[in-house]
């Protein structure tokens, strides 16, 4: 018998979407970018199959371009 997991934060309580994206955007800010780095890609994309898609690109100063979904986080 599988037991149910509950949610452990007031946002997962009663926010269950915004904060599977707010843990999406953890995940694309922390590994996936160091993960980016880490190979030294000029583009990456990457999809969590929630429909949550987001495109990292090197800018022509080197830094990180990150497009989650429609919106740029950075």
């Amino acid at each position: 018998m599988s037991e149910t997991s509950k949610p452990t934060t007031m946002l997962e309580e009663y926010e269950p979407e915004q904060a599977a994206k707010l843990r999406w955007t953890e995940a694309v800010d922390g590994p996936i970018c160091e993960l980016f780095s880490a190979l030294k890609l000029e583009k990456l994309s990457a999809e969590d199959g929630n429909g949550n898609k987001v495109k990292l690109s090197v800018t022509k100063d080197n830094e990180i371009k990150i497009e989650l979904s429609s919106v740029t986080i950075r």
